[in-house]
């Protein structure tokens, strides 16, 4: 069979296809689950949270030392008798005109006092049973106060539904007394991998085999999703086993990713298995490395549709290609903002930066390449000298990749795009 050849699609044509066709989970009874919010680490928050209180409760002293009235310190060198303690927790009573409050971090500003002086310049004097402190400071009214609700007003919205929660999240619900969050359930996602030549790590390497590192690549990366994953190992080389895996993995899951066979050789076998179960679409990205991608979806049954308490008849379908590198970046670039748009996510677009490139690319390449790159001590770029799809190595010793348009070069000093891996790897 032949196909007319079609040009190769930009990296930004490609993402735009894809989160087009992007079915969020359905924000049900069936999809949300209330969780403790000390396990909502990595979940994507399923309705907005409103704080019910004003953080602060209540001004509160940013420091250590004295709570005082401002008025009674205009010399400068004022001296009061301290009237009261105030440690965080314990709620003083109102200040008398002319007296101090020995007051701490956090604790509730009495009520008649305007102003922290620092205990650093205050001295304190015992007499008999009173105690004094000298303050060698003028304060103005407000200074070193936490005012009510400075940080969160009662009735505030403090988080919006599609927020992936991270640690800062969590501890701001805590702060409003939020003990569980509604979160969306984990998406589902399938994972095989097609080749006869793949070895599993601690197994016998026979000639002409390789390891599956692809495998525990993948699971990684869909582990740093918070996705729920059911990996169907390597499968045969077959065009009905291949089938069969597919029929298995749409029941229950949203999305099913492959590793290998998306080209069109006679051992390749995802596509028409993927035709035969639904539909596909095969593209060539103009993207280095990682051209092949493979996006369809595939028929769930009428019975499995009711079992996995879905309104889709179809699962969603990516095949990644096979070398490591080329698997790794395009996960990267298209896997991972579909399934930050599949959990609801609506900003899936990794935080890139402008740096130094300290190296010459002098030869333009017509597709837009993803160089894996390190920050060196200097505060620029290093290219690792082996940009090969099935050189591994390079994406552990760099620190990000190299956005490099079509058709471009770089000149040793100039600036580039550059985003790091800590910007794409949770």
């Amino acid at each position: 069979m032949t196909t007319e050849k079609k040009p190769m699609l930009s990296v930004a044509e490609a993402l735009q296809t894809l989160l087009q066709a992007v079915r969020p989970i359905c924000v049900n009874e069936n999809e949300v689950e209330q969780i403790n919010t000390l396990a909502a680490n990595g979940r994507i928050l399923a309705q907005s949270q409103r704080s019910s209180l004003h953080v602060p409760p209540m001004d509160n002293t940013q420091m250590d030392g004295y709570a005082v009235r401002a008025a009674d310190c205009v010399s400068g060198l004022a001296r009061l008798r301290v009237s009261q303690r105030i440690p965080a927790g314990v709620l003083g009573r109102q200040l008398e005109a002319g007296t101090a409050a020995r007051i701490f971090t956090g604790a509730f500003i009495p009520e008649g006092a305007d102003a922290v002086v620092m205990q650093e310049q205050c001295t304190v004097e015992h007499e008999g049973d009173q105690i004094f402190v000298t303050i060698a400071h003028a304060p103005n009214s407000g200074e070193w106060i936490r005012r009510q609700g400075e940080d969160i007003r009662a009735g505030a919205e403090i988080l919006s539904p599609g927020t992936r929660l991270r640690a800062q999240e969590l501890g701001l619900a805590a702060s409003v007394g939020l003990a569980s969050l509604p979160v969306l359930r984990p998406l589902r996602v399938a994972v095989f991998f097609t080749g006869d030549e793949l070895t599993m790590p601690g197994e016998d390497l026979k000639p002409g085999a390789i390891y599956n590192s692809n495998r525990f690549l993948l699971t990684g990366l869909l582990q740093n999703l918070g996705c729920a994953i059911t990996d169907y190992g390597i499968v045969p080389d077959s065009l009905e086993a291949t089938r069969a895996t597919l029929r298995v993995a749409a029941r229950e899951h949203d999305l099913i990713i492959t590793s290998g066979g998306v080209s069109v050789g006679e051992e390749d076998h995802i596509r028409p298995a993927v035709e035969a179960e639904g539909s596909i679409n095969m593209w060539q990205i103009a993207v280095k490395p990682g051209k092949p991608l493979a996006f369809g979806e595939v028929r769930r049954s009428v019975v499995d549709v009711a079992n996995a308490g879905d309104a889709s008849d179809t699962a969603f379908f990516l095949g990644l290609p096979g070398n490591p590198v080329s698997s790794f970046v395009t996960f990267l670039l298209f896997v991972r903002p579909f399934i930050l748009r599949l959990q609801g996510v609506q900003d899936v677009t990794p935080q890139a930066y402008s740096m130094r490139a300290d190296f010459d690319i002098s030869k333009a390449d017509r597709r837009n390449e993803f160089l894996r790159a390190k920050i060196n001590a200097h505060g620029g770029l290093d290219l690792f000298p082996n940009q090969s799809s099935g050189v591994l190595t390079s994406t552990v010793w760099g620190d990000g990749l190299i956005d490099l348009p079509a058709g471009a070069t770089i000149v040793r000093g100039e600036l580039v795009k550059f985003i790091p891996f800590s910007a794409v790897l949770n």
